[in-house]
């Protein structure tokens, strides 16, 4: 391998990790609004109503749901990296909002803009990042992304451990950090190259519309195309059942640690933060590490019963220390490689490139709207019904996506994007090329390429 080469692959790598700092600054602004939940509701005197709020508009909902949609149309129609030019100055207003809130509307408007700051990088995120990456490492690159998202929650739940005798000073530092780092980013995510993929996809709109032919609605035939159809039913059903587990654990759990299971502020956040440490490791030496060479299905079926037998210790066998323990290692190991980091990966690979990034946005949308949907009501079904009855309801969201995953999960190893795409979508690309349209620059990715930005 040549010197070029060599530093061409640590450059994209650079360019992955930096790109992958978004999932960590998401995940952690989750995760910070969950381990000083319960200060702000002693602080403000929030009822069930408002807390189910703050979950339901937050990153963890709706407010990440409306920037997917937003972020996945403009990354796909103006580029990948438009949406690192602005997105984080949104993020730092909405984490600077919450860290500096005396009042309810004034921390509800943090929440709210920091989850459309969030949903709008997240679709640009893993699309930029499966479309970098070389065929034999994706799901290595892929993994990074994972990666992040699982540092940001362990740092912030490991800070509300430490933080934890300042009471809400402490949260408030902690959404202070975000700022900081978000800041950082900002900076690096300044340098980063245009997705050379996005660029080519681009050069063959041109040559079409030169000759004549009218662009057809990428928009129409992401929900009409037969093969997207099949990608949706299987990432909507793997990605967004798990998720509303995922996301109300994500926001709730500390606070379901102390009301359910009596456990103080800081020996939740401290018993969480175990969770997410198990989870960094199981992503860098499970996914990332094997995702690339062992059969995707079996990995993800493992991943997938793990969690469901969390699950079942956490419900049935009550909240004692080994109970905890147990149903932590479980689902700490699990979610490493589970569905959010295999969603993470087939999302880059089984859309066409001119709708990658908002057929995510749309997923991710879902995915989120459910979340927040649930957690208008987690707070209310946790007195109502009891923590038994609401386990039982999420062991059967886990087992959907399971079963979908296991059914339906694609074999990809090793075959490029545009190996997918001409499997996937054959007669399209066929037509495209009797159209002499994608000739002149199949091969631009190594001979020819468009000028980079």
């Amino acid at each position: 391998m040549t010197t070029q080469a060599v530093n061409g692959k640590k450059s994209d790598l650079k360019s992955t990790v930096t790109v992958a700092m978004s999932n960590y600054l998401e995940a952690g602004s989750i995760v910070a609004g969950a381990g000083g939940l319960s200060l702000w509701v002693e602080y403000l005197n929030l009822n069930d109503v408002k807390v189910g709020l703050l979950g339901a508009l937050s990153a963890n909902g709706f407010g990440s749901a409306i920037g997917a949609l937003i972020g996945g149309y403009l990354v796909d129609k103006y580029g990948r990296k438009l949406i690192y030019k602005y997105d984080l100055l949104v993020y730092m207003l909405g984490v600077l909002l919450v860290a500096l809130s005396f009042n309810f509307p004034m921390l509800l408007a943090g929440y709210i803009i920091t989850g459309v700051a969030v949903g709008a990088a997240i679709p640009a995120a893993w699309t930029y990042i499966s479309e970098e990456a070389p065929a034999d490492a994706r799901a290595s690159r892929v993994g990074y992304g994972q990666l992040a998202w699982s540092i940001g929650p362990a740092i912030s739940l490991l800070l509300s451990v430490a933080l934890a005798p300042l009471g809400l000073l402490g949260s408030r530092i902690i959404f202070g950090q975000l700022f900081v780092i978000a800041l950082i980013t900002w900076i690096m995510q300044q340098q980063i190259n245009e997705s050379k993929i996005w660029e080519e996809e681009k050069a063959k709109e041109v040559k079409l519309q030169a000759k004549g032919h009218a662009a057809k609605s990428s928009v129409k035939e992401l929900f009409t195309n037969k093969a997207n159809l099949k990608a949706i039913i299987l990432l909507l059903g793997i990605y967004c059942f798990w998720n509303l587990v995922a996301g109300v654990m994500g926001y709730f759990m500390p606070y379901i640690y102390q009301k359910v299971g009596g456990l103080t502020a800081a020996e939740a956040n401290l018993l969480q933060a175990f969770l997410w440490v198990l989870t960094v490791a199981s992503t860098y030496f499970v996914f990332i590490k094997l995702g690339d060479k062992a059969n995707r299905k079996v990995l993800f079926g493992i991943g997938a019963f793990m969690g469901i037998a969390a699950w079942l210790v956490l419900a049935f066998g009550g909240m004692g220390f080994a109970e905890l323990i147990i149903f932590v290692i479980l689902w700490g190991v699990a979610a490493g490689f589970g569905a959010q980091a295999f969603y993470g990966l087939w999302a880059g690979e089984l859309f066409h490139t001119k709708y990658r990034a908002k057929a995510q946005g749309f997923l991710f949308s879902v995915a989120r709207v459910a979340v927040g949907l649930i957690s208008l009501v987690v707070p209310t079904m946790l007195s109502s019904v009891g923590f038994k009855m609401s386990g039982l309801i999420m062991i059967g969201f886990l087992l959907v996506s399971a079963l979908i995953g296991i059914l339906m999960a694609p074999e990809t190893r090793g075959k490029t994007l545009e190996e997918i795409q001409l499997e996937r979508y054959g007669d399209e690309a066929v037509k495209e090329t009797e159209r002499n349209i994608v000739a002149p620059v199949a091969n631009s990715r190594y001979e020819n390429p468009v000028k980079r930005q």
